[in-house]
């Protein structure tokens, strides 16, 4: 991806205690170690154009979509906490390899973490649920809406994959030398429901992006 510069980021909603902003695939939610350290991160780019901002919850690198931060200490607590106990909603655009057979379905599989980065289905892991609802059959894949009722490290990512439907780009569950030839995670955090911290009902959605779009078409 290009080099970003915090005027590049997407705002969809700013006020004095939130952003909500659309973050591009390929980009760093947080600052990372090893070989991603020096990388630049979407908090970073934030705090250039805005000062401080809070994280309430995470993005993969390769994934896009939107993302909320808390821009004080209240508002982070509160925010934090709507996520802690599954108060906000957030729906996925998803491409799947394979043809999906049943038009609805719920993964209840609990995942533990790897020490490889990965995460997989494991009789000791924490309680996981996925569920996803089919959008459009294309001839190798499946689009896909999806909300996870857990917010596990890589959920629908494991969960698709212990299916047999790994998320279409992704290397690191599905076969590495087949996803590879896709330019990025066909992974977008679409829509996102929650109360302010005043009560109010915020609804945000951003549509996929045109790489997301791009790979959809040879699909």
């Amino acid at each position: 991806m290009k080099q970003m510069k915090p005027e590049d980021i997407e705002v969809v909603r700013e006020t004095p205690e939130l952003l909500v902003v659309n973050k591009p695939s390929g980009l760093l939610t947080m600052p990372a170690r090893g070989g991603l350290a020096g990388e630049k991160h979407l908090v970073g780019l934030l705090h250039q154009r805005f000062g401080r901002v809070f994280v309430t919850h995470r993005l993969d690198r390769d994934a896009s979509g939107l993302i909320l931060f808390a821009r004080t200490p209240e508002a982070h607590r509160y925010y934090s906490g709507l996520f802690e106990t599954r108060e906000v909603e957030k729906r996925y655009l998803v491409a799947a390899e394979g043809r999906m057979e049943e038009k609805r379905g719920e993964i209840d599989k609990p995942l533990k973490q790897r020490g490889s980065g990965r995460v997989s289905v494991a009789f000791d892991g924490k309680p996981s649920v996925t569920r996803y609802a089919v959008l459009e059959q294309l001839r190798g894949a499946a689009v896909l809406e999806v909300s996870i009722l857990t917010g596990r490290r890589h959920q629908i990512r494991a969960h698709l994959y212990s299916i047999g439907h790994p998320v279409i780009g992704d290397a690191l569950y599905g076969d590495s030398a087949r996803q590879a030839k896709y330019p990025r995670l066909m992974l977008h955090a679409w829509k996102l429901k929650f109360k302010d911290m005043g009560g109010r009902q915020l609804s945000f959605e951003a549509d996929p992006p045109p790489d997301f779009l791009g790979v959809l078409k040879v699909l």
